[in-house]
This record gives structure tokens, sequence and C-alpha cells, in this order.
């Protein structure tokens, strides 16, 4: 079975954070990470430096392929640095 992740630390939301489905929304100075494996993946955000990993909402999604969920990890961090209440965004697809 073939598995990446993704870490980005030290992103900081946008005007109304990004919404989790344990605890609502987080604001500030978050980490990103993304887990692909099994055609699918896996989002959470926590507070950066802190313990507690919240699952983003939207997530799991489906994800083809390694460099799709590549891909949208940097659409996840950009939508947390818009905020606005992030969610997941649609898995972004390479041109053909």
């Amino acid at each position: 079975m073939s598995w990446a992740s993704w870490t980005t630390t030290g992103v900081y939301s946008g005007r109304g954070g990004v919404l989790t489905d344990e605890v609502g929304v987080l604001t500030g100075d978050l980490t990103v990470h993304t887990t692909w494996a099994a055609d699918e993946a896996r989002v959470a955000v926590q507070y950066s430096g802190a313990s507690d990993w919240f699952t983003m909402s939207g997530s799991p999604t489906p994800c083809d392929t390694e460099e799709e969920s590549r891909a949208l990890h940097q659409a996840v961090v950009d939508a947390v640095q818009l905020g606005g209440g992030a969610t997941v965004p649609p898995v972004p697809h390479r041109a053909a």
C-alpha cells in the first residue's frame, strides 16, 4: 500500500479561521497535516506547538494519486490562509 504525508507549520488563518469536526472554528497560528493512503486524503489541523489534532471539516476526501494529494495539501493551506470557516476544498486535478 502506498501512502504519503505533508505537514505545514506556521499557517496563519484568515478571518473566520478553519472549521473542524470536533471543536468548531480554529484561528491563529496553525499547523496543517495531510495524509494520503488507499485513494483517500485525511486533513487535520492543530494550534502550532499543541498536541491535539482536529479533523478539518470535509475530511476525509477521495484522492486518486499522491500527486493530487500534494496539490490538495497546498490547496488546504491556501484555504486556511483565506479563512472564512475554511473546509477541505475539492481535489485539484492535473490538467490533461
